[in-house]
């Protein structure tokens, strides 16, 4: 593992060279700041909501990587006080799907901070997000010596068509798609990395039904106290070390645990899975955006008479998808 681990930083420097700066204020990055990284492509009609969500988290600085937009994403990004961005025309595939660049922005700017490495489709959610600081919960997992945070990635969905109502930038994107599943979910845990593997929900059950095996991972790991020594393995599936992945278990109690709201299924959500697919950058031949493609085909309504409409953290916790653990 620890050859393994080495390999990983030394494609991070490598891929680095891929990276060109647009805007660099990364100097302005306070001791204390939690920082948020995160990968995208022609994602400018999400990014104002995503910033001021964040902002309202409590997050103190943004690292982009765009990935060749051409809807002016990183001119939107190039704007914002807070964001430093980095672009790049290389291949988000070669990059193992973004990680190569996003261990590199971590080495680099990350170290000693708590990092948040998010999509800008996914929002995170905490116990006791809706009145404590994100500086909150990591000023607790510091006192606690926690060093890692899991969280479950909830697709959300609207009730009715994904594009029957269309999204507009700013719009808080619950406002259309904040149906979800409660049940339905697989967990087992990687014998290699030692971290749990979820499946399930609208995704295995529409797109994967015949095939659910295949269906997209929803366990995360997105909030790190960074190390340089640290490296993600697959998206923020895992890490090494491996002890960064327990973070759900623990001797005699639950661990504290969030969730990723993914606002995915919007209008907008057909239109990209074609271009993916189109590009085929995606993991085992794009083969996630090939069964989206085949079912949108058949214009899917992903509600049922078991989803259940967000109403907040509290919600999630009760339905076991998060817990406070024993932060009170």
């Amino acid at each position: 593992m620890r050859l393994r681990r080495k390999r990983r930083r030394l494609r991070a420097v490598r891929k680095s060279l891929e990276l060109k700066v647009l805007q660099d204020r990364t100097g302005a990055i306070r001791p204390q700041d939690v920082l948020l990284v995160s990968t995208l492509r022609n994602e400018r009609i999400r990014l104002p909501y995503f910033l001021s969500y964040y902002r309202d988290l409590g997050v103190g600085h943004f690292l982009f990587v765009d990935n060749d937009s051409d809807d002016g994403s990183a001119e939107y990004l190039s704007g914002e006080r807070d964001v430093s961005i980095w672009t790049t025309k290389g291949s988000y595939r070669r990059a193992s799907f973004g990680v190569d660049w996003v261990n590199w922005l971590n080495r680099r700017y990350a170290h000693d901070h708590w990092t948040l490495v998010v999509d800008p489709d996914e929002f995170f959610v905490y116990p006791f997000c809706d009145t404590r600081p994100i500086t909150a919960l990591t000023d607790w997992l510091d006192n606690s010596s926690i060093r890692s945070f899991g969280a479950m990635l909830i697709d959300l969905y609207p009730k009715g068509r994904i594009d029957s109502e269309p999204y507009r930038a700013g719009q808080d994107p619950l406002e259309i798609a904040a149906w979800f599943d409660s049940g339905n979910y697989s967990i087992k845990r990687n014998p290699t990395y030692g971290n749990l593997w979820i499946q399930g929900g609208p995704r295995a059950r529409v797109f994967f039904a015949d095939t659910p095996e295949a269906a997209p991972a929803l366990n995360k790991i997105p909030l790190v106290k960074w190390d340089r020594r640290y490296t993600y393995v697959s998206s923020t599936h895992m890490l090494l070390p491996r002890g960064l992945n327990h973070v759900y278990e623990e001797w005699g109690g639950e661990k504290a645990s969030g969730a990723l709201l993914h606002a995915k299924f919007l209008n907008t959500f057909a239109e990209k899975a074609d271009e993916e697919l189109d590009r085929g950058q995606h993991y085992a031949g794009s083969v996630e955006y090939r069964a989206y493609a085949e079912r949108l085909k058949d214009n899917p309504d992903l509600w049922c008479k078991w989803s259940e409409k967000y109403i907040n953290w509290r919600q999630l916790e009760i339905l076991g998808l998060m817990s406070k653990g024993n932060w009170a």
